[in-house]
């Protein structure tokens, strides 16, 4: 006989990674469980499960979805010509940083640091997410390059460079460190970027 039960219908994808970002960047990953993250979205355990496979799995897609919402500001930011290229690159400076401590996103990407040394998944799936953050800084740097606002020089090493230093810049922000601001970060990142670039006089 069939199951007369109603059944719930699934969650839209974008209300549960918002609820888990905010319970990892809550309770970390090691504090999460998948029934008490099925609880708030009356989800079961299982049908989570069913969907991610395993915690990492749904940490890495959670950080996906979350970087795929900034990404899009940051496109429509760079693709924007009309404005200075070096305005364009304080922008990307400033999507990159934490907003303050316990910034989400950026607690996502602790856990994932501090977890992918055991998973292939995860560091394959860092990079992927990271790929685009890295690509569209060698194309900002390029444009600068050929209008002559930065000095010549290799534009992925420097962007890989601006990058390392905007992560160190950050994860001390993220955790809430004693002395780590937002407005302090910012202003280093602008000063080492001008340096690092070697930026030409206008």
């Amino acid at each position: 006989m069939a199951d007369a039960r109603p059944r719930r219908p699934a969650r839209p994808r974008e209300e549960v990674f918002a609820t888990a970002r905010a319970a990892i960047a809550e309770h970390g990953l090691a504090g999460l469980t998948m029934a008490g993250l099925g609880k708030k979205l009356q989800m079961s355990a299982g049908h989570l499960l069913y969907y991610f496979g395993s915690k990492d799995q749904l940490l890495l897609e959670t950080l996906r979805w979350s970087e795929e919402q900034l990404g899009a500001r940051r496109r429509e930011m760079l693709a924007d010509a009309a404005r200075d290229v070096r305005g364009r690159l304080d922008e990307y400076t400033a999507l990159y940083l934490p907003e303050g401590p316990g910034d989400p996103r950026w607690i996502l990407w602790v856990e994932v640091w501090g977890r992918s040394p055991a998973s292939e998944e995860l560091r394959q799936g860092q990079l992927e997410i990271e790929g685009p953050w890295q690509a569209d800084l060698v194309a900002l740097i390029e444009e600068g390059t050929a209008a002559g606002r930065f000095g010549p020089g290799d534009a992925t090493e420097r962007a890989v460079q601006i990058r390392a230093l905007l992560d160190g810049l950050a994860v001390p922000i993220a955790l809430g460190l004693a002395g780590a601001r937002r407005s302090r970060a910012l202003h280093l990142a602008g000063s080492a970027c001008g340096t690092l670039l070697a930026a030409a006089p206008a």
